[in-house]
């Protein structure tokens, strides 16, 4: 497995990281712990060393599911990562509260890099005022941190204010092929590389729109390996970029644990044929895709059921594959209360959504599109 070196910190993680979001599930929602523990003792066995999940993450079970699996393996073998999740902080205090109590869920005495979770603007804004960083810094010198760094989701101005505000450790941005002007963006790597502020990505395969895609547009990558996984050429487009240190994919199945070891095991940096293969699919996406919905899943729970990621990438992956048999069984199979004739517009899905989709109109134009199935 390759690693890659965070030389401002001295850490030296693996370049896959494992990202605790997306883990199989049962009929009921829950985690599928049996299978899941399977997939993460895979990675972790095959060199993967950098583990990444969140307070909420799998509506938080994620964390203690987590710790369950790590207390069993030595604790100086990887990196563990999870965020602070700032908008619920009441104050600065606050923050110490939810750490120490994410330490008991992930039953351990430390975390390696603490992030303040899904930045944007306003998030900013409140926590500098209630002087979270220095809560931060002083359960770092108490041991219970080791890194500090932040994840984004929000315009480049922000994230130009963000990470000039203090010398940060690390931080964690969502980029992609297909993402470059979007959010902190190809502008965003290149100010933290400027800074010597070693890069985590996130959404490096877009929540999977990335991994598959209709005859036409596989068949280009196929001639240029006809082994290769799609998805790898999405993984490796971001790798080759060096100061990108960590690249986290949200697996859900074995077999995208396996491929994904695969493709960094060794990493190859891209040629410059598949630049090109990736550079002509990009530009034929765009013009496929309806909207910039990743699945981050910021905008549930609707109140009213809506399942709205769910319908946005049964509405993208329809579009891009151009079939509708690619997603038959997704779209008949969703109760009829998930689907968008259960939007009341209410508008509390579009405040937290990081895209800023204007999600009402689009789940209109979902319904539609499905109604009128265009691509049979």
């Amino acid at each position: 497995m390759e690693k890659r070196k965070m030389e401002n910190i001295g850490a030296e993680p693996s370049m896959l990281g494992f990202g605790c979001m997306r883990f199989p599930t049962l009929e009921d929602g829950s985690i599928n712990e049996a299978e899941a523990e399977k997939m993460l003792n895979y990675a972790l066995d095959h060199g993967v060393t950098y583990v990444d999940t969140a307070y909420f993450y799998h509506d938080g079970a994620s964390e203690p599911f987590v710790g369950k699996v790590l207390e069993k393996r030595d604790r100086n073998s990887f990196y563990l990562a999870t965020k602070l999740p700032v908008w619920i902080l009441k104050d600065g205090e606050d923050a110490r509260r939810v750490c120490m109590e994410q330490l008991s869920r992930l039953r351990t005495d430390y975390v390696d890099f603490y992030l303040l979770h899904a930045l944007n603007r306003e998030r900013w804004e409140k926590l500098v005022e209630q002087g979270v960083i220095d809560v931060l810094e002083q359960l770092r010198e108490e041991g219970k941190i080791r890194y500090i760094g932040f994840s984004f989701h929000d315009d480049y101005e922000v994230f130009e204010e963000i990470i000039q505000y203090r010398k940060w450790d690390f931080c964690q941005i969502q980029l992609n092929y297909m993402d470059t002007e979007e959010q902190a963006g190809m502008k965003g790597y290149r100010l933290a590389e400027k800074l010597g502020v070693p890069l985590v990505i996130m959404e490096p395969v877009r929540g999977g729109a990335l991994a598959n895609f209709s005859e036409d547009l596989n068949a280009k990558f196929r001639t240029l390996d006809e082994k290769a996984s799609i998805a790898s050429y999405a993984l490796r487009y971001v790798g080759s970029l060096p100061n990108v240190k960590v690249i986290l994919s949200g697996m859900s199945t074995m077999e995208q644990v396996e491929d994904n070891i695969n493709t960094f095991s060794p990493f190859c940096p891209l040629n410059i044929r598949e630049e090109v293969a990736i550079a002509n699919t990009a530009a034929a996406l765009r013009a496929r895709v309806q909207n910039g919905c990743t699945g981050c899943r910021y905008c549930m729970p609707c109140p009213h059921g809506v399942d709205i990621p769910g319908n946005f990438k049964l509405w993208n992956t329809y579009h891009m594959y151009q079939r509708y048999e690619s997603v038959r069984f997704g779209w008949e199979g969703k109760a009829e209360s998930e689907k968008p004739t259960s939007c009341v517009c209410c508008g509390k899905c579009m405040v937290n959504c990081p895209q800023k989709i204007n999600i009402p109109m689009d789940l209109q134009k979902v319904q539609k599109d499905f109604d009128e199935r265009i691509w049979k």
